[in-house]
């Protein structure tokens, strides 16, 4: 175990809002409370669509600390992760809607954005993200990221946590510290500068970062403050917010950061290699067990050809950030495959009553 844990965040306005005099729409939180250590960011989605924006990113990383360091047992040790993807996202999205409600807000779509967080609980650890930007581990070893953004086809495009399947998209990690010696969290607009999405590759500045979480409160903020705005801010007239968080353990040992790799081989990825492959060339098996035991004990999902092509309207649950006045612009959420999977039995209880009554109708 370290020796201290020492939380550290930070979030600058990007030029994009700052010379329209526009608001900051990251936002950043971390706190010590009830031994848990945690550090939550959110990039809300912005542009003329999401006018509540900042006002959902706060609610988010606020919401996501307390609960964290309130019940950071309960989500550690409960095996059904998709309990604890479900109850983290209600809370959420529950506190939005209430903020919705007193600020005559007409949705929490209004106030998307996207969410990571880690909490540590002595040598314990949780993480969880949806959406863009980037979570890495330092070790001695290097750097590795954790979990990696969330984007389409296009680096403008990712998924929020206000989307009503959100769970389906969060990512949970249990894990430990044991060789950790800082964990860093970064919405898009730093991490795009430090993280190759080609090769996977965080580069070396990111240990640097880190290691500014050890020094004295007042002289940290500056360090970070100073270090974002020269070389991710000042350079761009477009610059996205940059927003920054960090657990630094004391007493572990840091990696030689001349060793650090600058430069990584791209892997032999196969992008045609999609899901809906793997359920097609899955389907004539999964439907001859199903002829031999109870349907309930093979999962429905990978047998309805319906739900299989809704998976091609996955793509749909993304937001389009690309357009040119840099607003976040929704298209229409995924159909969800349940909704298919109800009308296919409604379907075949009309049939089978219909020749049930042609049985009756015709018999001699």
């Amino acid at each position: 175990m370290p020796d201290a844990i020492k939380l550290a965040c930070m979030s600058l306005v990007g030029r994009k809002h700052s010379d329209k005099e526009q608001p900051n729409e990251d936002a950043c939180a971390s706190l010590f409370q009830n031994g848990v250590s945690v550090v939550c960011l959110a990039d809300g989605a912005g542009g003329s669509r999401y006018t509540a924006a900042a006002m959902g990113s706060s609610s988010v990383v606020r919401t996501v600390t307390e609960l964290m360091s309130k019940h950071f047992d309960a989500f550690f040790h409960d095996v059904r992760e998709n309990v604890a993807r479900s109850i983290l996202v209600t809370a959420i999205q529950s506190e939005l809607a209430i903020l919705a409600n007193e600020n005559r807000i007409d949705g929490i779509e209004r106030m998307s954005s996207t969410m990571l967080f880690c909490a540590v609980k002595d040598s314990r650890m949780i993480c969880g993200h949806i959406g863009d930007g980037l979570i890495c581990k330092v070790s001695s070893s290097g750097i590795v990221p954790l979990t990696i953004p969330q984007n389409g086809e296009n680096t403008g495009s990712t998924y929020f946590i206000t989307f009503p399947d959100a769970q389906d998209y969060l990512r949970l990690i249990k894990t430990t510290t044991d060789d950790a010696h800082a964990i860093v969290l970064m919405t898009d607009g730093l991490s795009d500068m430090v993280y190759d999405a080609s090769t996977y590759l965080v580069r070396p500045v990111v240990a640097g970062l880190a290691e500014l979480a050890d020094l004295p409160e007042t002289e940290m903020n500056e360090q970070l403050k100073e270090t974002i705005q020269k070389f991710v801010i000042r350079p761009s007239n477009v610059s996205d917010d940059a927003t920054i968080g960090v657990l630094y353990f004391s007493g572990t040992e840091a990696p030689e950061t001349s060793k650090l790799l600058n430069e990584k081989q791209m892997p032999a990825a196969d992008y045609k290699d999609v899901m809906r492959n793997v359920q097609l060339e899955l389907l004539p098996r999964v439907k001859l067990a199903r002829s031999y035991v109870s349907p309930d004990q093979i999962q429905p999902e990978i047998v309805e050809q319906a739900h299989i092509e809704a998976c091609e309207e996955d793509e749909d649950a993304l937001i389009d950030k690309s357009d040119s006045d840099n607003e976040k612009k929704a298209v229409s959420a995924p159909k969800k495959a349940g909704k298919y999977a109800f009308l296919w039995a409604i379907l075949s209880i009309v049939a089978i009553t219909l020749v049930v009554v042609l049985i009756i109708i015709f018999r001699p």
